[in-house]
């Protein structure tokens, strides 16, 4: 594999990506989807403790990081808006799993 060069094309959306504010609350994705701790933790790519800490009152709350967040929006994004993403699109975001090769109907 060789490295590309970045083009003007490439520093342009470098600067639109390090703009984007692609994030969503804990307490926004839960008053939205019907899921649990555990189910958020999964999503977060983190343990359920640390979301239960997202959720808890005074000496134990501990904000979420700036990843968690993006986590949390992108799923929304995904679940919003998955059947209108270009099937191409789709593979390359979320490359197939199953045995057969095909991508999972949701």
């Amino acid at each position: 594999m060789s490295l590309r060069d970045l083009g003007q094309r490439e520093i342009a959306l470098l600067k639109l990506y390090t703009r984007c504010q692609l994030g969503m609350s804990p307490q926004e994705f839960y008053a939205k989807w019907s899921v649990t701790h555990a189910q958020m933790a999964q999503i977060c790519g983190c343990s359920e403790p640390t979301v239960d800490r997202w959720f808890a009152r005074a000496k134990n709350y501990r904000p979420p990081e700036a990843l968690y967040l993006r986590r949390l929006a992108e799923m929304d994004l995904l679940w919003e808006s998955y059947e209108q993403i270009p099937p191409a699109l789709r593979q390359v975001l979320c490359p197939p799993t199953s045995d057969n090769g095909q991508e999972p109907s949701p």
